[in-house]
């Protein structure tokens, strides 16, 4: 429940939601946010699910046939984070059988896009093109951070060091 999800989960819970939240590692500073529970619990009770995963051996492919079971009938996925967390195949069968209402996506697990993604002949699949960070504001920070880091190493105290 890192940065990103917790900037969702406040636009949500402003939409009136109730927001569940799944973390290896809760931040008790996020309890007022969010109520946190296991993630069978999260599959099992929530109406909406927002992937905001790093993708990591254990993460890949987290959405499959069996997680999808574990789900409320017509549950709607976004996922903005990694496309292979989710296993493409048993996403369109979870749609296919209606079991899954709607998935929409901005990454797929090959990109670009391949003719032959069975998600393009999904229904009720809403694929975007990878510009979920395209907003003005957000290529804004994004050149703001550049310039705040190049100003912090001409001062000889490097911020957001890669390699230490």
């Amino acid at each position: 429940f890192g940065r990103i999800g917790q900037q969702t989960a406040g636009i949500a819970k402003a939409l009136g939601m109730h927001i569940l939240a799944y973390d290896e590692f809760p931040n008790n500073d996020c309890r007022e946010l969010a109520d946190y529970v296991t993630l069978n619990e999260l599959y099992a009770k929530s109406d909406v699910i927002s992937l905001h995963v790093p993708l990591f051996p254990s993460t890949n492919g987290m959405i499959n046939k069996k997680s999808i079971g574990k789900m409320k009938k017509g549950v709607i996925i976004i996922n903005t984070s990694r496309g292979p967390l989710v296993n493409e195949a048993d996403m369109k069968d979870g749609l296919e059988s209606g079991h899954v209402g709607y998935y929409a996506t901005d990454v797929v697990s090959s990109e670009p896009i391949k003719a032959d993604n069975v998600l393009l002949t999904a229904k009720n699949c809403i694929i975007t093109p990878h510009i979920a960070w395209a907003p003005k504001e957000s290529r804004q920070r994004l050149m703001n951070i550049a310039v705040d880091n190049l100003a912090h190493f001409l001062k000889g105290k490097p911020v957001n060091i890669v390699n230490k």
